[in-house]
């Protein structure tokens, strides 16, 4: 067994985030009746990515709560379309962390590449910001979880990325050094930037081609380009 190791992101790397999120929300847009009260999905949908987006950033950097959160991206949503309904906002609350994570649309190439870098030998771990009661579920229902060793939830830490905290909880429960080490992420401050602050380094997903003006930094658009990339680094 090499002593490499690979950390990977979960959501938007390998788990295919917006995918699995449209469906759930489009079931529930539609068991809830929303459908009367706003003209389309497509309306609703777009309000919540903004204000999702808008919300994780902020807890991210510990200035909002898990449980704030969970309802208020929902509740400021539904109040753009003039939906004051508290039991609405739950029920899609609940539903949704109840829905979302039983979905299993994985980025291409994922279980591919991941059973090819199995079988060369790398140590393979998560770690993630995501909430820890959906991220085990999440990797389960995608037949993830028996590719990784070590599953680091940023709650497990009480820190997110790309705080050195959870880099260093990580190692440690791999029993890894840092040199030996890389995280492939989809975010470029909290995965790449993150890494390589704690000694480690740096892989970028980047599938949208969002990124292609950091020529300097290693990146890739499709996971299988992954095991070509890696004897480039170690």
């Amino acid at each position: 067994m090499t002593n490499k190791h690979l950390f990977f992101d979960l959501d938007r790397t390998l788990w295919d985030f917006e995918k699995n999120s449209e469906i759930a929300l489009f079931k529930l847009f539609h068991e809830l009746s929303l459908d009367e009260a706003i003209d389309s999905f497509e309306l609703f949908h777009s309000n919540y990515k903004k204000n999702n987006a808008l919300l994780w950033k902020e807890y991210g950097a510990g200035r909002l709560s898990k449980e704030n959160l969970r309802n208020d991206r929902f509740k400021i949503t539904l109040e753009h379309f003039e939906i004051n309904n508290p039991d609405i906002v739950n029920k899609i609350s609940d539903g949704y962390v109840e829905l979302s994570p039983q979905q299993t649309a994985l980025f291409p190439h994922a279980h591919e590449t991941l059973d090819y870098l199995k079988k060369e030998g790398y140590n393979m771990h998560i770690i993630t910001n995501g909430f820890k009661e959906v991220q085990y579920i999440k990797l389960k229902k995608s037949s993830l979880d028996h590719y990784f060793d070590v599953i680091v939830c940023s709650e497990d830490v009480g820190q997110n990325k790309p705080s050195p905290a959870i880099f260093k909880h990580s190692l440690d429960s791999a029993n890894a050094k840092a040199a030996d080490s890389v995280m492939i992420g989809d975010d470029y401050e909290v995965d790449v930037v993150g890494a390589q602050n704690f000694g480690m380094y740096g892989i970028l997903f980047d599938p949208e081609n969002t990124f292609s003006h950091y020529q300097d930094q290693h990146r890739i658009q499709s996971l299988n380009e992954l095991p070509g990339l890696l004897p480039f680094i170690f």
